[in-house]
């Protein structure tokens, strides 16, 4: 079951928000550019916050305002890519109320969300294929949180 985030409506568990903020970093750019594309055919609208091109960037100047999009829920989901999903992944989970998760499969990314409520997708772009990659933002954004047993513990993330 989805929880309201401040200022969302949920209609029917569906959120009315569908925006997804995309982010990342030069390894990840052309991951970024297709799965955007590939989530606009799915009926989201995107946030594109970076990077714009290939040339080599820090990817914590994308990932922070990334973060920012989904804690504020101008975004209801983020996906960050980048060559290993990990420097994206441990600067994106410093943000208070994110949990990002690094998938590398599609059952990852059902269990990021089921039993974790993640918010944020990481995607290791040197590692996997664009259909695998594919498969992972399917599972992400169709996968539920599961809440239950798995409440208590998301709520011992923040300290």
């Amino acid at each position: 079951m989805l929880k309201k985030k401040k200022n969302q409506r949920i209609i029917m568990n569906i959120p009315m928000n569908k925006t997804i903020a995309f982010g990342g970093d030069h390894a990840g750019f052309l991951y970024k550019k297709e799965l955007m594309e590939y989530v606009v055919a799915k009926g989201y609208s995107v946030k594109d916050v970076g990077p714009y091109s290939e040339q080599s960037v820090d990817y914590p100047d994308f990932t922070h305002p990334l973060a920012t999009s989904v804690i504020s829920g101008e975004s209801i989901f983020g996906i960050l890519i980048c060559g290993s999903g990990n420097g994206v992944c441990m600067t994106a989970n410093k943000h208070q109320g994110v949990r990002a998760g690094l998938c590398w499969a599609p059952e990852l990314a059902v269990l990021t969300r089921s039993h974790n409520n993640a918010n944020v997708l990481c995607l290791p772009a040197r590692f996997i294929s664009i259909e695998v990659a594919k498969a992972c933002v399917d599972a992400f954004l169709d996968t539920p949180f599961e809440g239950g047993r798995h409440e208590n513990r998301v709520q011992k993330i923040n300290c």
